[in-house]
This record gives C-alpha cells, structure tokens and sequence, in this order.
C-alpha cells in the first residue's frame, strides 16, 4: 500500500474514511455509534453494488490498531453460513506498507453448497482485489488528509 500502517489501518476502520473509497459496502457502521471498530464490537454492513441485499453484522474478534483486525461474521447471510477475515499489516523502510487479508467462509444451504461455492469463490475473489484497489488508489492520492486528520486526534 502507498501508505504507512497506520494511515492504511485507519482508512479502512474508521468510516468516515471507509465510505469514500470501498466498492464493497454502501453502509457500514459499530452498533452503539462508535467511529471505529474496537475488540468486541458489532458492525452491520451492507452490500454495495449490484451486491446491495448482501447485508453482514460482523463482531470484532482482535482490534489491535495499527498492526491486526479480525472480525467474523454474526448468524448468517446468504450465501454465507460462516465468514471470517483478519487484517494485519506492516510497514515496510519507504513509507509504505504491506496490508495481508486473510479470510475463510462457508456457503450454503449444504444441499447446494457445491454447486454455488466456486462462483462465490471467484466472485469473493474479484471483489477482494477491487476493493483493495481502490483502497490502494484513494491511498496514492489522499493519504496525506488522513495523516493530517491522525495529527489532529
């Protein structure tokens, strides 16, 4: 990423940043208000996109800002019976950073499970590189208002 750890972290975690750059979601937010994730706390998501009915609460397993987030997903929402990702990241000498995003689920319901699994795979897949995308290009030409926004905290 074109940013360090800690501005990359924050433009993904706080929404007021979130919402301007992530094609995955057109809604996100901590139940209770909350800015931003912490351990322990329940965000709904919802879909963006052609993917808008995708809705997800999500609880916060680890928030250990600005190296480690990991959620997993509340209940279910079709087609996932179960989701879970984390996010670690880690600067690198050049002001820039790596960001890792490992992530599971299961589909269902188990009777067609086989069927539908590989084209939510590609379709997660996709998703997933788009998503980060943009992050990496609203990072290249605004990271400096959220390192601006970090010192003003």
């Amino acid at each position: 990423m074109p940013a360090p750890a800690a501005v990359v972290f924050d433009a993904f975690h706080h929404h007021h940043w979130r919402h301007r750059w992530d094609s995955l979601v057109s809604a996100t937010a901590v139940e209770g208000g909350a800015p931003c994730p912490y351990v322990g706390a329940v965000t709904q998501n919802a879909g963006g996109g052609w993917m808008r009915n995708l809705s997800m609460r999500t609880k916060f397993v680890a928030y250990d800002r600005p190296r480690l987030a990991a959620a997993s997903m509340l209940g279910q929402s079709f087609p996932f019976t179960s989701w879970a990702a984390s996010m670690r990241h880690k600067d690198l000498d050049n002001g820039q950073s790596v960001l890792l995003y490992t992530y599971t689920f299961q589909v269902g319901p188990p009777p067609i499970a086989w069927i539908i699994r590989p084209f939510v795979e590609r379709i997660f897949d996709y998703q997933t590189r788009k998503r980060f995308g943009r992050l990496r290009t609203y990072l290249a030409s605004h990271a400096h208002e959220i390192t601006r926004w970090q010192q003003e905290q």
